[in-house]
């Protein structure tokens, strides 16, 4: 988890609503408009039907209480706001009470593209459609409620499931691949990279592969893991993932597919 950040969250007012400027409202709509364009044809339809159900526009940033509306009603979550940044035990909290924490700010201009953290465009936009899906809830909980329990070493471990699912997911469909991640449907420039099969490499879900395989967050991702089902969420939920876990441990790390970070400015 990143450690330093030059975003503030917003807080709310004592009736719950978050005072949004112009030039934040702005940056949701042109994030939106640029989304909406993208998303046809690439987002999975189980992430297109809750973006209807949350009846998300590019009007203005929603109010965290206008989301809690809809989730309640369809697999009891709540959004939490947070600050910017939250530690893992925070985290893992959260998720095991079936509460996604937000982070009230949205990027800056310079930052449109992909954003390092979880600012309220990513959160709302990229996750809370699937969070109305029970296969996602479902998955979301008992990673939580796994995280909640784990070592910091096995947590490393959970992140990098995490990681390439809830994050950073793809999905084979009828229709072809498409896109379940919310760290892909909040980035422009993710949404196009995940897809181009020159630019990245896509490899079939495999629970104990994904532990293994590192990632960084600060660059486009060089390998996508892709469910056969959307319901293979459950199936994946239901396992023993911390035997699993302790079987990635033992096999060790893949070698990272990308460079590492002392190397980029020499």
């Amino acid at each position: 988890m990143t450690k330093h950040t030059k975003y503030i969250s917003n807080q709310a007012d004592q009736d719950g609503t978050i005072h949004w400027s112009a030039t934040e409202n702005a940056t949701w709509r042109a994030l939106v408009e640029k989304q909406l364009t993208l998303l046809p044809g690439r987002a999975c339809d189980e992430y297109l039907s809750g973006l209807k159900l949350l009846g998300l526009t590019a009007d203005s940033i929603p109010q965290l209480k206008d989301i809690n509306s809809v989730l309640e009603c369809t697999t009891g979550w709540r959004v939490t706001q947070v600050p910017s940044l939250i530690n893992f035990d925070s985290f893992f909290n959260l998720l095991a009470n079936k509460e996604f924490p937000v982070a009230t700010f949205i990027r800056s201009p310079d930052e449109f593209e992909y954003l390092q953290e979880p600012d309220i465009f990513h959160e709302i936009f990229g996750h809370c459609p699937l969070l109305t899906n029970p296969a996602f809830a479902h998955f979301t909980h008992t990673y939580g409620v796994l995280g909640k329990q784990a070592s910091k070493e096995d947590r490393a471990y959970l992140a990098r499931l995490y990681w390439f699912t809830v994050e950073f997911g793809l999905l084979n469909s009828p229709s072809g691949v498409r896109i379940y991640g919310g760290g892909i449907l909040s980035s422009p420039g993710e949404t196009l990279h995940a897809l181009d099969l020159i630019a990245c490499e896509h490899l079939k879900m495999q629970v104990v592969e994904a532990l293994r395989t590192p990632y960084r967050i600060d660059i486009m991702q060089p390998v996508y893991y892709l469910l056969d089902s959307f319901e293979q969420l459950f199936d994946i939920a239901d396992l023993d993932l911390m035997g699993l876990v302790q079987q990635a441990k033992s096999l060790g790390l893949h070698p990272p597919k990308f460079a590492p970070r002392q190397s980029l400015a020499s």
